[in-house]
């Protein structure tokens, strides 16, 4: 049977799962694949720390350089993280005309334009099913199942710890900071949980689905993100008593083109339109209705509209060591295959379609919106608020207001029809000046799956 063999870099709970994943599955692999997959070095940071997995003394090294210039080595796998050494990594395997397999949504985000490129050139692949929501097979299925699509919809919970959170928040009506503080003893939530909660890390795996489905790369600084710091129970409580469920959403949009100039200048006539999609990380209303409402707790789910499939909907654990390592599994079963039956350009990576596409900025983007001002409750505030409404031509569809004591601060609960992002960022700066209005609005978009 042929052999490929496989050079780690980095040994922790990732690689440590992918180690144990192959140690019980490698020989299912192999009479599937007919290719028998073994680890013949592992580079790590530290020899002497205690590993999830069993590994051979004699396969460890402290230096990456000798995975990847091993001439044993015929793919490398990069599981250390990061963006700094991880490049150095990934460039050099590519260079070598090695294959390479990495669950790094971070360094693709910042750099997978400039690595796939150099893939193109070698005639290596970069494999990454691992970088975006576990153990889900969601790349795989924009690349090959669904390339027959157009994406004209895609909406994601890809990140599990702010679910988790606001999956508590709403079941036991907590307020955030004692569930980030449960979340982070339990160990869901890093010590430092920014990237988690802030939606940094929804926004690198968001950025690699949007460059995947639209082929252009889009750049981090390009993603509008949000994370969920700002919501209280209250908006939990006010979503249930609409009809709706508050879930972290990835979103990426194919948007209309705007309406056409009266006059077209003669450099531009004829030519292609550029496509305009929105890409975003922010918390949004979700009908009960739909689906993505009942993903609970630490799961990832991700729901994907095809112009010929419809709607489609993947689930499943989107982050630990055996979720993880069950993706990283598959793409070493493609790489291995590819190597078997010399067919490394079978399915590129990632191929640049369609034309230049754009990111649409999101003041542009029309939504319908969930307001939460906190106001005191006295004659004549609700007609000042719905004043600057109106002078802004922005409708409200309705209106929750608890009842209260006159002169104490009270929710008001606004759901407002359709209107432009930057209409509503403008008119929500005039009502926080208001004398009744006691503290920042709170704007969460409303998605309605259209």
């Amino acid at each position: 049977m042929q052999q490929v063999n496989l050079g780690l870099v980095g040994g922790g709970t990732v690689g440590g799962g992918v180690v144990n994943a192959l140690q019980r599955n490698g020989a299912l692999m192999a009479s599937r694949l007919g290719v028998e997959l073994r680890v013949v070095k592992v580079a790590v940071r530290d020899l002497k720390k205690a590993r999830l997995a069993t590994l051979s003394s004699r396969l460890l090294t402290t230096d990456w350089r000798q995975v990847v210039n091993d001439p044993a080595v015929q793919v490398v796998v990069e599981l250390m993280g990061g963006t700094t050494i991880a490049k150095e990594v990934v460039l050099a395997a590519l260079r070598l005309g090695k294959s390479v397999v990495t669950a790094n949504k971070a360094l693709l985000s910042a750099h997978g334009e400039e690595l796939f490129a150099e893939a193109a050139r070698s005639g290596a692949n970069l494999y990454y099913e691992a970088s975006v929501a576990g153990g889900i097979p969601i790349i795989k299925v924009l690349r090959e199942s669904l390339v027959g699509n157009r994406v004209l919809h895609l909406a994601g919970i890809v990140n599990g710890t702010c679910n988790y959170i606001l999956t508590r928040m709403k079941l036991e009506g907590a307020d955030f900071a004692d569930v980030l503080a449960e979340a982070q003893r339990l160990g869901y939530a890093e010590a430092e949980p920014s990237l988690d909660i802030d939606g940094h890390d929804a926004a690198h795996k968001v950025g690699i689905l949007a460059s995947l489905a639209h082929g252009f790369w889009v750049k981090p600084e390009q993603i509008h993100t949000e994370g969920i710091r700002h919501l209280s129970k209250l908006d939990l409580q006010f979503a249930a008593q609409l009809g709706y469920t508050i879930k972290l959403l990835g979103i990426v949009k194919s948007l209309p083109e705007p309406l056409p100039a009266k006059t077209k200048s003669p450099v531009t006539a004829g030519r292609r339109k550029s496509a305009r999609v929105q890409v975003s990380v922010y918390p949004a209303l979700v009908p009960n209705g739909h689906v993505l409402a009942s993903v609970n707790y630490a799961f990832n789910a991700i729901s994907v509209r095809g112009d010929v499939v419809g709607d489609t909907l993947f689930y499943g654990r989107g982050a630990g060591s055996e979720a993880t390592a069950s993706s990283v599994l598959s793409d070493l079963a493609d790489a291995a295959l590819d190597l078997k039956h010399g067919s490394i350009r079978r399915v590129p990576d990632f191929v640049a379609h369609d034309g230049q596409g754009q990111v649409c900025p999101l003041a542009e983007v029309v939504s319908r919106y969930y307001v939460r001002l906190m106001v005191l409750d006295q004659p004549g505030v609700f007609a000042r608020i719905a004043t600057l409404l109106a002078r802004a031509k922005i409708g409200i569809s309705s209106i929750i207001q608890p009842e209260g004591h006159a002169g104490e601060t009270v929710p008001v609960i606004l759901m407002i029809h359709d209107a432009p992002n930057l209409a509503m960022q403008r008119v929500l700066a005039q009502i926080a000046k208001l004398p009744d209005v006691k503290s920042k609005p709170v704007m969460i978009r409303v998605e309605a799956f259209d």
